[in-house]
């Protein structure tokens, strides 16, 4: 290239450029934002599971290729990984070794000692992490106010560390009981076991998870410990890599409560990232229920691999504080390993465009969870791939264009698909391949929803007041589908659906979560102890956004409160000032308010307590504008063609193909439809109304007949008398 050239591009990308990039199972995703041009760019690239950042780094190349964008004008690249998820479910993190208090080595493998499926005679626990031979035990221990009862052994942590470092231990976690209250004998050990072990990882469970329950917390320490190295050398390879190509502004890294960090920050807790691809998607659909005025969404993100739904209430996506990676049996809740990271509060279920269906030994149709991925990937990519998939069988139903697929980049082979469907599932089930192409969409749709019901259920709430915003690769073909099933009246598509969770990125805040644990009736509470927590976590929450880059930040707190006997605890906001007796009738009344929320009922005749005071720390989410001026298609036919798609109870009709990047706002047309974009394709049923928005955004409402709506009543009344 030469310098004229480079000058130019540079002068073309003087205003702020910033870079989203989320890699998923299948595909990862790209969105290039440039505030002086006023455009955005998107992109998808094939994820490269042996190593994804060369996905990363060819996509974000061919980006700013694209755009005339240099690299070194690109002032933030965000992004989000499913590597941290994948590490602990396929078992490929480091070697751990764990030191805990002499008495509860075995408290990984106790758990809570509970069965998630008590019925199961062929009951299957998940494997702790750190198998026993390198657990070791030392000789300490505090009472359950931090007071030390018995001091540390030297000896025993200098033993422990050579043994564990010959059985070649990569990792190290430390995890004594009551740490959460004083972390002095941990801070002791690790001292010691660093001029055993020299650089590698060592982990402390009260600066990973600084909460009671040690099982959660000792699975945490273990956790990121054994990601560690892994997520190191990956972050440290693709910062690199950025910056030997040019890159002089930031990288930062989405967290699972859907903030964003620095890349220090995530090297030393990568466990926090656990889940950060799927809360992108739920703050994108944060931005759209503020800009469309939708504040109740159901946020549904279906991509290659996975399907994840949020509940977006009153324009913000709940949070939960407990995760649960690698589950023996995936969607069975108490199946996996308990983390306590803060995540946003979704479901996942594994019903994506990769999912393959099979025939099962009890001759049932059966789709998911396990997915072809990017490698071999479905059978029409002709990529290796042999068992038939979802995606499969939307090609064949006519939802998608073998010729425009990625924008006509991948040619799609239907007659490869017609044979591995009519050998693989239409011959075992005695029909034609039209219709195991129909049982296939029908089956993942209905898994779709019932675990959206039983989510939204589960929360009290019912789905018909939500309308529900679609995007991910696959989202849009089975969004008004899934719509149905679930009685909502309004559907949202963005302009861009498909690489939408890579908006995400771009339209987070920076922000990080804090906890600590102290336990006491809310009567006895030591407010100058409590006071003095709450300013360590401010301190150093606002000294990490001031790092990351952030001017000024909001500070939420909140406290796990429980009646005095209760087992579990529920969240409760707290007053943003010192907090002192003074207090207690606003904190009381908190807490009655959400119990009786949650349970129906105001227990005010019981004592409350507290366990764990939380602090969230968020900065200023950007301003972004959509401006998808430099992807339309000027002149370009709105309809480009007609094409035969399927529909539940209405066979094949033909359809109208629209041009989605030559809509306009105000226009509008009835379903049936199929709506081409480069990166994902929408389906709009009969029964459907679209207009586009004025933010190029697809508005489909629904229509139901009268006997639609009668029966949905009547299964909303019988349903709520069941329970």
């Amino acid at each position: 290239m030469s310098d004229n050239k480079q000058s130019s591009k540079l002068e073309k990308s003087a205003g702020r450029v910033r870079i989203g990039v989320d890699v998923g199972g299948t595909f990862t995703d790209f969105v290039l934002i440039d505030d002086e041009r006023n455009f955005i760019h998107t992109g998808k690239r094939l994820t490269t599971p042996g190593d994804p950042s060369r996905a990363i780094i060819e996509g974000v190349e061919r980006l700013v290729t694209e755009t005339e964008t240099a690299l070194a004008a690109v002032d933030a690249v965000v992004h989000g990984t499913t590597l941290v998820t994948n590490t602990v479910i396929e078992r490929k993190g480091a070697k751990v070794g764990l030191l805990t208090t002499k008495g509860f080595r075995d408290s990984l493998e106790m758990g809570k000692e509970t069965r998630y499926d008590l019925y199961d005679l062929f009951f299957e626990k998940p494997e702790p992490l750190v198998p026993r031979y390198l657990r070791e035990e030392v000789r300490e221990r505090l009472n359950s106010d931090g007071e030390v009862l018995e001091p540390l052994t030297i000896e025993d942590v200098k033993a422990a560390g050579e043994r564990l470092l010959a059985e070649g231990c990569e990792a190290f976690a430390i995890c004594f009981l009551h740490s959460y209250r004083n972390d002095i004998h941990e801070q002791q050990a690790r001292d010691v076991l660093r001029t055993i072990v020299g650089d590698r990882p060592i982990c402390t469970s009260a600066e990973v998870a600084p909460e009671i329950r040690e099982f959660e917390r000792g699975n945490t320490a273990c956790a990121n410990a054994y990601v560690q190295p892994l997520m190191q050398s990956y972050l440290e390879r693709l910062e690199q890599q950025l910056r030997e190509r040019g890159l002089k502004g930031s990288l930062h890294v989405m967290l699972s409560g859907g903030g964003l960090t620095t890349i220090r920050a995530a090297s030393e807790f990568p466990i926090r990232l656990i889940e950060s691809g799927p809360a992108a998607g739920a703050m994108a659909a944060t931005f759209y229920s503020a800009i469309t005025g939708v504040k109740d969404l159901i946020s549904f993100d279906m991509g290659g691999t996975t399907a994840k739904m949020c509940i977006i209430e009153n324009g913000q996506p709940e949070h939960a504080h407990e995760f649960e990676a690698a589950r023996v049996r995936r969607f069975r809740k108490g199946s996996g390993l308990p983390l306590k990271v803060p995540v946003v509060d979704l479901i996942e279920i594994g019903a994506g465009g990769g999912s393959i269906a099979r025939v099962d030994q009890m001759g049932l149709l059966k789709v998911g969870p396990d997915s072809a991925s990017s490698e071999p990937g479905p059978v029409c990519y002709r990529r290796g791939g042999t068992e038939p998939t979802v995606t499969d069988a939307d090609l064949l139903l006519g939802y998608l264009s073998p010729d425009y697929f990625l924008g006509g980049e991948m040619t799609l082979d239907i007659e490869h698909v017609r044979n591995a469907l009519r050998e693989k599932v239409a011959a075992q089930l005695n029909m034609d391949v039209e219709t195991a192409a129909a049982g296939i969409h029908s089956i993942v749709n209905e898994n779709m929803a019932s675990a959206t019901r039983m989510y939204i259920a589960e929360k009290g709430k019912d789905p018909r007041r939500y309308s529900m915003i679609a995007f991910g690769g696959a989202g849009p073909v089975h969004a008004y589908e899934l719509a149905r099933l679930l009685k909502l009246k309004k559907l949202i598509v963005p302009l861009g659906a498909g690489v939408m969770s890579a908006l995400g990125f771009l339209v987070a805040p920076f922000g990080i979560d804090y906890v600590r644990s102290y336990i006491s009736r809310v009567d006895q509470i030591d407010w100058n102890h409590l006071n003095r927590l709450f300013a360590e976590m401010e301190h150093d929450a606002r000294a990490l956004l001031v790092e990351a880059g952030a001017k000024e930040c909001t500070i939420v707190r909140q406290a796990d409160m429980r009646c005095v006997g209760q087992g579990f605890e529920i969240k409760v906001d707290l007053p943003a000032c010192t907090l002192s007796a003074d207090n207690l009738p606003q904190i009381r009344e908190a807490f009655y308010n959400t119990y009786e929320q949650l349970f129906g009922r105001r227990p005010e005749d019981v004592p409350i307590e507290a366990l764990s005071w939380r602090l969230a720390a968020v900065g200023e989410a950007p301003k972004i504008r959509l401006r998808f001026d430099g992807i339309r298609t000027g002149d370009a036919k709105i309809v480009k063609g007609t094409r035969k798609a399927h529909f539940a109870g209405h066979g094949y009709v033909n359809c109208n193909v629209y041009d989605r990047y030559a809509l306009r706002p105000g226009t509008k047309f009835d379903g049936p439809a199929i709506v081409e974009e480069r990166e994902s394709t929408v389906i709009v049923g009969p029964d459907g109304q679209v207009s586009v928005d004025e933010h190029l955004n697809l508005i489909v409402n629904i229509n139901y007949n009268d006997v639609e709506e009668a029966t949905s009543e009547q299964g909303s009344l019988q349903n709520g008398n069941d329970r």
